[in-house]
């Protein structure tokens, strides 16, 4: 069966991704499938439409979809609306999937009798702080130990990293919910689940995804998720995993401690320094000097953010760190 090219749509929302666009593309080109890749175009303020204009007159298996409000969810449902076929498969801009994944990963699709399947996020880096970046993103310090970050036995998932889809799940469901502007993917996967649908993790499914690349971008994007993992939280607490609670726990126990310092109480310092102690004990281990600003900026971005978007919710708050440049 591996020699089967599964009749597919990969479809990738794509916004400012001009160093990518071409690498993502080529890695879904050359994979063993037979089928067409949607490019759902956002209002990119670099070269990223110029070039993915290039890449479709080069191979006619790309077709090009205009998603002028720039939102992944709205660029996803306008690509899912155009797929031709019925398995969907979603590809972002900035990550390359390995050459077995769209084949292995219908295979599994069937062998398991799932709607979802997903893989593992194997984050890569360029420079040292996009490195330690990655590094952080596949430790259990650093994002909460999720299989899709650092791996695991194949089995039933929470959620799904990408994803590898029957088009007529998404259709029964509504698509993505375009209310959201961060963690689509696991709001969606709820809504599966919800349907007595499987959802499936498969250790065998590996994606490149290379992260943010300056600590700028880096606050803008966990700050983001932050808020919008917040709102999800409120909107579906009984489904919300408790390693989400730890970040913002970690603020809390910050701002009291400092509080109880203002008032010259020495146990106040107790959270700062065994919060330190441990980012920079992980940091070492890591052998990457900026770790301890990388995992720092990660909890302390996204639990001020889950914590502002529990109590007013998300409305308003777009990750920027892939829009302006």
């Amino acid at each position: 069966m591996a020699n089967i090219a599964p009749k597919v749509s990969v479809i990738m929302p794509v916004l400012n991704e001009e160093h990518h666009l071409a690498n993502a593309v080529k890695s879904v080109l050359t994979a063993n499938f037979s089928g067409e890749l949607i490019l759902a175009l956002g209002p990119s303020t670099d070269g990223t439409n110029p070039l993915a204009s290039k890449l479709a007159k080069a191979d006619k298996r790309i077709r090009l979809v205009e998603n002028p409000r720039g939102l992944t969810t709205v660029g996803m449902n306008l690509a899912i609306k155009q797929a031709k076929h019925d398995y969907i498969i979603r590809i972002d801009a900035h990550s390359e999937p390995n050459s077995n994944y769209i084949s292995r990963g219908i295979e599994i699709l069937e062998e398991t009798g799932a709607d979802l399947v997903g893989g593992v996020m194997k984050a890569s880096g360029k420079s040292l702080f996009q490195r330690a970046v990655a590094w952080a993103y596949t430790s259990r310090f650093g994002l909460g130990g999720a299989n899709y970050h650092v791996g695991g036995a194949a089995g039933e998932a929470e959620s799904a990293y990408l994803g590898i889809f029957r088009k007529s799940i998404l259709e029964l469901v509504g698509g993505y919910d375009e209310s959201i502007v961060r963690g689509e993917d696991w709001d969606l996967a709820q809504r599966i689940k919800a349907r007595g649908s499987l959802v499936w993790f498969s250790p065998e499914l590996l994606v490149t995804y290379w992260p943010r690349s300056s600590w700028t971008d880096l606050v803008r994007q966990f700050y983001s998720t932050g808020v919008w993992r917040g709102e999800l939280t409120k909107r579906n607490l009984s489904r919300t995993s408790p390693r989400y609670f730890i970040p913002p726990a970690l603020v809390l126990s910050l701002l009291v401690g400092s509080v109880l310092s203002l008032f010259g109480l020495t146990i106040g310092w107790l959270p700062l320094l065994g919060y330190m102690a441990i980012v920079l004990a992980v940091g070492l281990y890591s052998r990457l000097a900026p770790v301890p600003l990388v995992l720092a900026t990660m909890h302390l971005s996204w639990g001020i953010g889950f914590i502002i978007g529990y109590v007013r919710g998300a409305a308003g708050t777009i990750d920027r760190s892939r829009v302006s440049k």
